[in-house]
């Protein structure tokens, strides 16, 4: 169903990618990817992976078009296609999982082609700590800061520097409350912190099982400032486990109103009528009545 060749282009070497049922902006926009920046009404984001910069552009339609990567090292653009936006899922199979009624129907045909993304774990974590009561825009910028004051400098073959790095834990365990407070963080610093400490010297994120949603969840939440909702976030997003049903206050009210008449309902009520309906593919459920009700489309759907 894919296929890719290499070409060089100036000083850069792309991948290219055929690619079905894929839409840039509306996965860049859905609050995920924390770390994308670029013109995404031009199909176009880059972002750090590991100590290279990735420059990825999307043409041809949402029905079937093509994916390019760009960066010194072609093997990496080539992993990250595949990997950062899932592209073994099988879209067309997943909608017929998750279309279950009018409201997910009206989600899916408004952001056709919107897909998970699979993000390295630590910063996954640092990215939904800093989300808590905050917006995209701001946690977006926070995440900036965070990578020009603390992350590496990123070089391109000819010793220029393209970018930064996104901080790895090691590059945070000595940073003070003080100078996380001046990116922004606000009370959120105390908790980065403890990340940085813990992720260091107790566990090792790369390590965990991504297939043992109860036992993922349980570690995660030993990290101060993850709870049930940024635990789910992280297993969905930096795992890849579409078990995972996040809940936030955006996912809490669709839920209430377009599943429960408008009733108040336990974080257990909506978690099992997520389960019941969507099953092991609600974690596509969740992002698509996610990204409906936060671009104030709920009454549509």
């Amino acid at each position: 169903m894919s296929s890719y060749y290499l070409v060089k282009r100036e000083e850069l070497n792309a991948v290219r990618m055929e690619v079905d049922t894929f839409n840039l902006a509306h996965t860049v926009e859905s609050a995920q990817p924390l770390t994308f920046i670029g013109d995404y009404t031009n199909d176009t984001v880059r972002y750090p992976a590991g100590m290279d910069y990735i420059k990825v552009r999307h043409t041809g339609t949402v029905e079937h078009g093509e994916l390019s990567a760009s960066c010194f090292d072609r093997d990496l653009a080539k992993r990250e296609l595949r990997r950062r936006f899932r592209l073994d899922d099988n879209m067309q199979y997943i909608y017929k999982k998750i279309n279950t009624d009018r409201h997910l129907d009206a989600s899916i045909k408004r952001y056709m082609g919107m897909r998970l993304t699979l993000n390295e774990p630590w910063e996954t974590t640092v990215c939904f700590i800093i989300s808590q009561f905050n917006n995209v825009k701001r946690i977006r910028s926070i995440v900036k800061d965070l990578m020009n004051r603390y992350g590496s400098d990123i070089v391109d073959e000819n010793g220029n520097t393209v970018g930064k790095s996104f901080p790895k834990s090691t590059d945070l365990i000595g940073a003070t409350k003080k100078e996380l407070m001046e990116c922004g963080t606000g009370f959120r610093a105390k908790y980065i912190m403890h990340a940085a400490d813990y992720c260091t010297n107790n566990i090792s994120l790369d390590k965990l099982n991504p297939h043992d949603y109860y036992g993922l969840k349980e570690t995660l939440m030993e990290i101060d400032g993850v709870g049930e909702k940024v635990a789910d976030c992280i297993i969905l997003m930096g795992y890849g486990n579409l078990n995972a049903f996040p809940i936030d206050v955006h996912i809490k009210r669709a839920m209430e109103k377009l599943y429960f008449e408008g009733k108040k309902k336990r974080l257990k009520d909506i978690n099992e009528i997520a389960d019941r309906m969507w099953g092991s593919y609600k974690g596509y459920a969740q992002q698509y009545l996610f990204h409906n009700s936060r671009a104030g489309d709920l009454n549509d759907a």
